[in-house]
């Protein structure tokens, strides 16, 4: 698939809880090209620091408008310089990168916690437009993290919430649900994005009940190209690099978390 570099101009930046926000920009090779899975690198300053542009999943294209969609927390002084843009802005952006999710599911459930319920988002949107409607089950520490709950409400056929506090849903980790569901319901694949320990053990819970599943994996990367290895990981008898080979990944072709 081809990468570009696209100057793209932010149309929209809105604040979604206290640490994340949804930006909005027009990148129109970018939103015709991108699939469900796929990420772009952001140059987030024109200045020499941050020097590295910082890699962001795809959330949602419009096609039509051109229009890109990112969901990225605050983690750190690039995120932080990205919450600063305003609309007319213009962003470096490089994409579409890596590879995305198998869409071939019939009866599909989307896992996912944080930030990795974004690439889920635009999966679910997909799907919902080829007339599936995926489950989703996604997990938060609070309440306030499940905000992704009113974008994935006209999409998804079920929808199970789980918090760790009990402040939304049921008390825990997706972990708390995944059993039962996957007991009641014949799903044929499983997609999870989120942090690792998460997706370690729900693909483990998967891959036991013999359904296939799907992983997005979350590294840090410094190239996005896949010429550094800074995201590299272990899969079955050899080195993967994250940005190039995945970041989706069958769950078991992967070894390291």
């Amino acid at each position: 698939m081809t990468k570009y570099i696209e100057e793209a101009k932010v149309i929209g930046q809105w604040v979604l809880n206290a640490v994340t926000r949804e930006l909005d920009m027009i990148a129109p090779k970018i939103a015709a090209e991108a699939v469900p899975g796929q990420f772009v690198n952001v140059q987030v300053s024109r200045r020499t620091a941050p020097l590295l542009r910082r890699p962001l999943g795809i959330a949602g294209v419009d096609r039509k408008r051109g229009v890109v969609r990112l969901v990225y927390r605050f983690v750190g002084e690039a995120t932080n310089i990205l919450g600063d843009v305003c609309n007319g802005d213009r962003l470096s952006v490089v994409g579409p990168l890596g590879h995305g999710f198998d869409r071939s599911a019939k009866h599909p459930l989307l896992v996912g916690g944080g930030t990795g319920l974004a690439p889920l988002l635009f999966l679910a949107e997909t799907m919902a437009e080829a007339g599936i409607r995926p489950d989703v089950l996604m997990g938060g520490r609070t309440a306030d993290d499940l905000f992704w709950k009113d974008m994935y409400q006209n999409l998804v056929e079920r929808m199970g919430l789980t918090t760790d506090d009990g402040s939304l849903g049921t008390e825990g980790t997706v972990m708390a649900e995944l059993p039962l569901l996957l007991r009641r319901i014949p799903y044929d694949c499983v997609y999870v994005c989120g942090p690792a320990p998460m997706m370690k053990a729900v693909s483990a819970a998967v891959l036991g009940k013999g359904i296939k599943c799907q992983v997005s994996l979350e590294r840090y990367m410094a190239c996005g190209l896949g010429a550094c290895l800074s995201c590299s990981c272990q899969g079955i008898g050899k080195r993967v690099k994250v940005c190039q080979d995945g970041p989706v990944f069958w769950a078991e072709e992967v070894t390291e978390w």
